[in-house]
Order: structure tokens, then sequence, then C-alpha cells
């Protein structure tokens, strides 16, 4: 939809950002006491991410790997949120909750609205276009470099979370209090101009 924009209206929203500091780990009530190791074969942290898992492309959700959770972890959540989308809170791209407590993985293409996440559960959430599913990066030409933040929590309770599609703000209070780990993952992508790679923007959880 935001390919329709024209380059100039983008360049003038470029100082329009949610913020880097917005995104759901940065949250007090969400700040884990360990790292979680989460990556993709598909792309590095920092790098750019490919075509295909944008609007430009097929659109479909990009393969996740993770590494074990702390002990006493019950159930792991992933977010995903666009820090640079031109809003007050970032932009949800997915949210999948519910994961088994351990180390895994979700191939390309696996969040869909009602889709099977695996024979050991795991659920899709709403992401801000209030559907299910993937939510395809699609940021204004010219409004420049916009970070992907994927964020895997393990959490210590198996929450219940309000909604049989739960949102963004349902997603956060019922993880509140209970992050014992957290992953992050940032993709870059941008349209008409190159996207950087490097430290710039990166999420540290030291």
């Amino acid at each position: 939809m935001l390919e329709h924009l024209p380059a100039w209206l983008g360049r003038a929203m470029s100082g329009w950002r949610a913020g880097i500091e917005s995104i759901a780990v940065l949250r007090p009530e969400l700040t884990p006491a360990a790292a979680l190791s989460l990556g993709s074969p598909a792309f590095g942290d920092m790098g750019r991410l490919p075509v295909r898992f944008t609007a430009d492309g097929e659109g479909v959700s990009p393969p996740l790997t993770w590494g074990d959770p702390p002990e006493g972890t019950h159930m792991l959540a992933l977010l995903v949120e666009d820090a640079d989308a031109p809003a007050l809170q970032p932009l949800v791209h997915a949210i999948v909750w519910n994961l088994p407590p351990r180390a895994g993985d979700l191939g390309e293409g696996a969040i869909v609205a009602d889709g099977a996440l695996g024979p050991e559960g795991g659920a899709v959430g709403r992401n801000s276009y209030l559907a299910g599913g993937w939510l395809p990066p699609d940021p204004p030409r010219g409004h420049g470099a916009h970070h992907y933040v994927f964020q895997l929590f393990a959490l210590g309770a198996v929450v219940d979370v309000a909604g049989e599609v739960p949102g963004r703000g349902a997603l956060l209070e019922a993880m509140a209090g209970h992050v014992l780990a957290a992953g992050v993952l940032t993709g870059i992508y941008s349209r008409e101009e190159d996207a950087p790679v490097g430290p710039i923007g990166a999420v540290s959880l030291a």
C-alpha cells in the first residue's frame, strides 16, 4: 500500500518515526535478565532484509532459528516491530505466542493466519493491519532505512493473552513481569536507496 506514496512525501516524513527506544524489548517491564540467541539463515543481524520477505516480493515471513532458553522457561513469544514506522509506536509485523520452551525454528512462510506452526503448538497473533499473520515490510519511498526488529521472549509462565487473535497491547500486558530472556535480530529495508549495514541502530541487551 505505501509503495504508492510519492518519494517527496516520504522524504518530508523522514523525521517522523516511532524510534528504536519504543520497541517492546526496551520497555522496563519487559527487560530481560539474559540474552537468547536468535538468527535467520536468510539474513544477518543488521543486514538487508531480502526482497522476497517484503511487499516488493513474495511477502512471506523469513525463516528464524533460536537456541535453548534458560531454565524455568514455560513458553516463548515472538514480536516483530518496525522501529522506523511514521507513527507514535512501532508498526507490528508479526506476533507468535505459546511457542514451546526449547530451541527451535520457524520455516519460511510459516507465519500466516490460522497457520499450523508445528505439532507442539504456537499461535499467530494480529499485526498492525488487524490481520493475523505476517505483514510484509512496506516502507514509504524516500523515508530512509527501516529497522525491522524480531524479538523473541522467553517467559517464566504460561501467560493468558486476551483475545483469540491478540494484538500488541494484549501481548505486552500478558508478558509484563514474566520475561526471563530475550533475543533480538534486526533486518533493514528501504526503497529507492541503499539500506545501511553495520551497528547503526543495533539493539543491545547488555
